[in-house]
Order: structure tokens, then sequence, then C-alpha cells
């Protein structure tokens, strides 16, 4: 797996020391939220618990590795071994032994923290917990964490279970093979599931805050789990309408209110995902600079070709090859255009976006068997003839 497309606007937190093999202590993460006397009024409006508090009920059911039994099952962190790497460090393919001891070794992910890298000790702990806590077929599932401080200094690590078909963008923007229309919209069927179950399915609502095609990951037959919450932070509570964060992110992925002001809501969500319908509408990255200048912004670029407009069929992927139902593309388009409102209370929510992807794929499927109808009564005509 390649390096994933990020850079990051604003460096957000540096890194602080803990002590060997520890639980990773919650009361640090609540702090992103701001300080003591906005907890504290947030929580006189709404008697939800924080992520923290959760994840206090169900940290038992992480498994806390050792340093040794990492480097045991990546072979001493063997190069050949490495599948990724991003702005946290590296990761890894391993084997672990199962948690009773017994059975066949489970094959899992490895990531280990860069200690020069941009993000840090609260990025690892943010995983820790809202990982430890969610629980979604369309959310990478984290089995458990290494964290130890040595004489080679602060160790931090996480495994999750593999992902054997890598990233959306591994498979997007792949040179040498397509990726199916409808396998795209199942994708991003399966990531808005997830986002809704984060912003509407657990007793806070929880802003991913760092939706791209790199952090969709696939499993064996193409389902898609989000991955990688180090960004991740807990929605307002109360009467609270944002909440207010240091700029952090991926470049041409961030909401503009949010790069504007600071303020984070799960509308900022929205547009991320609208941001990626495009990607996998036109096959192009949000930003590519290989290409003309009116072109390399994506999102500039496709402004002069609405949904609606008989242009809209010069920016479909030309690697689909007319593989697609065009109504169904157009809604999606429809769809990307109202994710992407300017206006953040404009947006559709999660929920109502999944319901949209559900008659596009549906929509998507009947153009399909259609077309495979009309195929064969004109080949059966065409025999017909011939026999006559």
């Amino acid at each position: 797996m390649k390096c994933c497309f990020s850079v990051f606007i604003k460096d957000e937190s540096k890194n602080k020391n803990r002590g060997s093999n520890s639980v990773p202590e919650s009361g640090n993460q609540s702090k992103s939220q701001g300080n003591s006397d906005s907890r504290q009024t947030s929580k006189s409006f709404s008697s939800s618990r924080t992520i923290p508090e959760l994840y206090k009920e169900k940290q038992q059911n992480l498994r806390v590795f050792s340093l040794e039994d990492l480097k045991d099952a990546t072979n001493g962190f063997n190069r050949t071994l490495k599948i990724g790497e991003g702005g946290f460090g590296s990761v890894y393919k391993g084997t672990i032994r199962p948690p009773d001891g017994r059975g066949d070794p489970l094959v899992v992910a490895i990531k280990r923290l860069n200690t020069q890298g941009l993000q840090g000790h609260k990025e690892w702990l943010a995983e820790v917990q809202f990982l430890g806590v969610v629980g979604h077929p369309n959310l990478v599932k984290l089995l458990g964490y290494c964290s130890a401080d040595g004489e080679r200094g602060i160790q931090r690590l996480l495994v999750y279970e593999f992902m054997p078909n890598r990233s959306l963008e591994d498979h997007l923007f792949n040179k040498t093979s397509t990726l199916p229309w409808k396998t795209r919209l199942e994708i991003m069927l399966g990531a808005a599931q997830g986002l809704a179950y984060l912003h509407e399915g657990l007793e806070v609502k929880v802003i991913y805050r760092d939706f791209k095609s790199s952090n969709v990951l696939l499993d064996e037959s193409f389902r898609p789990k989000l991955s990688d919450f180090g960004l991740a932070r807990e929605g307002p509570t109360g009467d609270r309408t944002h909440v207010s964060t240091t700029v952090v992110g991926t470049y041409g992925y961030a909401a503009p209110e949010y790069i504007d002001t600071g303020h984070l809501t799960i509308q900022s969500d929205v547009w991320t995902f609208g941001v990626v319908l495009y990607e996998i509408i036109t096959g192009r990255r949000t930003v590519e600079r290989n290409r003309p200048t009116s072109e390399q912004k994506l999102l500039q670029w496709v402004k002069h070709f609405p949904p609606d407009s008989k242009r809209f069929s010069m920016i479909i992927d030309p690697r689909l090859r007319n593989n697609y139902y065009f109504s169904a593309a157009q809604n999606v388009g429809r769809l990307a255009q109202s994710c992407l409102k300017k206006n953040a209370k404009e947006r559709p929510t999660m929920s109502q976006v999944v319901e949209s992807l559900k008659q596009a794929v549906q929509e998507s499927q009947e153009g399909s068997n259609g077309a495979k109808k009309s195929a064969v009564s004109l080949s059966s005509r065409t025999g017909s003839r011939r026999c006559n």
C-alpha cells in the first residue's frame, strides 16, 4: 500500500509520555473538547456520557500487547511486511495468537507510531478510545494496543483486523484496473452507513473529521470499513452548535467553514463525503497538480459540468467505458452537490445520504438488468432473422 495522499493543514498536538503498557487514561481526551467550564456547561444541558466515560466500560474488550508480542508478530517489524505508511507511522501485516491461545493465528494490521511524525500520542489515544467504544460493520475493528516507554523512547502501537483489499484509494486511482461503477456505489453506501452510525447511533455524536478514499478500507468482499480515528472528536452537546478545534485534516477535503473558523460539526463530515462522491464519479483525486491549471482542483473543475446538464457525461470516469447507468450517475452527482452546499445547514444528514445511495444502487442494478434483457432480446431477434 502506498503512502496516503495527505497533508496536515496544521499540527494539532504534541506527544505526551505514558507509563509502560498502561491502559490509556480517559481524562486527557475530554480536554480536547475545551476547558472544564465548557464541559460542565455542556453536561448541564445533556445527560449523555462522553467517549472517555463510555470507554471505561469497554476498555477490557481490548487486548494489551507487549512490544515483544508485536515484534514477534511482524518478524521484528520486517520491511517486507510493511503494507502502508502515513502521518501516524508505518503499518505492518502480522500474525498474533488468539486471546485464549487456541486455534490458528490471526492475521492483523499493526500500526506503529512514528515519534518523529506530525501525529502523536493524542491521536493514538483518540484511536484507542473511539474504536474501543464504537462497533459497526462499516468501522474497522481495533483488537488491542501497545503502550511502552523504555530506553529507546516512546512506543505506541495499534492492532486492527486485517483488511486484505487495501483501500478505496488504491482501487479507484489504479491505472491498471478499473473499479466497477456498482462496486463504487456499494462502497460509498457502506461508508455512509458507518458515518451515519457515528453521527446518530451513539449516546454522543462523533465527528470523524478525516473521511477520504485512503481511509475507506476494504475486506475480502470489498465491504468498506472506516479507519484512522486519530482526528475524531465528540460532537457538540446541549445548546452548543459546534466544537472549536485547531484546523487539521487533509488538503482538499476539509469543509470551508471549518477551515475559515475552526468550527467543527457533523456537517463537516457531510462535505468531505461529497468530495469523495465526486472522486468516484470522475476517477480523479481531489487535487492533481499534473493536470491543466483549470482541472487541478476537482471541485472547481466539476462546477462547469452540473449533473442536470448534458455536459455532465464529460466528467464521468472514462475508464468505466459507459458501463454505468447515466440516470443513477446524475443522481449521485446531485447528491454530491447537496453535500457540498456552502451553507452547512442545507446539507443532508448522513441518514438521508444513505437512503439516496440505496436508491442509486437499486437504479444502477435495474438499469444493468434492463440493458442485459435488451441485449438478449436483440440477440434473439437477430438470431431469428438469420434462421429465416
